[in-house]
């Protein structure tokens, strides 16, 4: 599940399934958790005199065809019989014994010390938090034991847990991140500007300046004021 190797339209279409997703996450419904690892329901008989914890876990693994991958940090050894538990069960007694985690993604039990859980800031940028979770949903990468939550401040989230989910996280933010810078973005248009208009009267003439240049000069009617003298009369008779 490497997010690097996600093409762009692979990305949109996340990025669009969780905007679609976030909806449901702010309005409170239940949310989505990590990649199923589908285990058998019967119990799981095992028993060691003395073995090496990675190796049994390892064994684990190969006898239920789960892929594994055990961390070097995986130390220890199981001496005794195990009560027979399901899969799953076994698998959860085994981490609380020894302080381990496990995450599945889908592909491949990754089992790491507790000591190896990282925490880490991220800064979401144009993505809100609520379309971060809802990608990491979509993706089945989110565990509900594992902490992914948003930080104080904008922009800004907190995720902790074993190596292999952070490392996801990580992946996710980055894919989105660059799908966005991706888009084309809308070119703003420059509103024109509201006309400046000046009017200059001199006499009777109006002049007309439309955004600091003279668009011309009227004169206005006007009619001869001056007095007309009566015309003479003839002769009296």
């Amino acid at each position: 599940m490497n997010m690097g190797r996600l093409g762009r339209f692979t990305m949109l279409k996340i990025l669009k399934r969780a905007l679609w997703l976030s909806g449901f996450v702010s309005i409170g419904a239940a949310p989505i958790f990590g990649a199923p690892l589908s285990l058998p329901s019967t119990p799981y008989t095992y028993t060691v005199l003395d073995q090496d914890l990675s190796a049994a876990l390892q064994e684990f693994g190969n006898n239920l065809n789960v892929r594994m991958n055990v961390s070097p940090q995986v130390k220890g050894r199981i001496r005794g019989r195990m009560p027979d538990l399901p899969p799953r069960e076994f698998l959860d007694r085994l981490t609380n014994l020894y302080n381990l985690q496990w995450y599945y993604d889908g592909l491949v039990l990754y089992v790491s010390s507790a000591n190896e859980a990282q925490s880490r800031l991220l800064v979401l940028n144009a993505l809100s938090f609520d379309e971060f979770k809802a990608a990491l949903d979509a993706l089945k990468i989110s565990d509900e034991r594992y902490i992914l939550r948003s930080a104080p401040g904008d922009g800004i989230a907190l995720a902790s847990g074993p190596p292999r989910f952070i490392a996801l996280v990580d992946q996710t933010l980055n894919g989105l991140i660059a799908e966005a810078q991706a888009r084309p973005r809308a070119v703003p248009v420059d509103k024109p500007l509201h006309d400046s208009v000046l009017m200059l009267f001199r006499g009777a003439s109006t002049t007309v300046i439309r955004n600091g240049r003279p668009e011309g000069t009227s004169e206005a009617p006007h009619e001869d004021k001056a007095a007309r003298e009566s015309a003479p009369g003839r002769g009296k008779d």
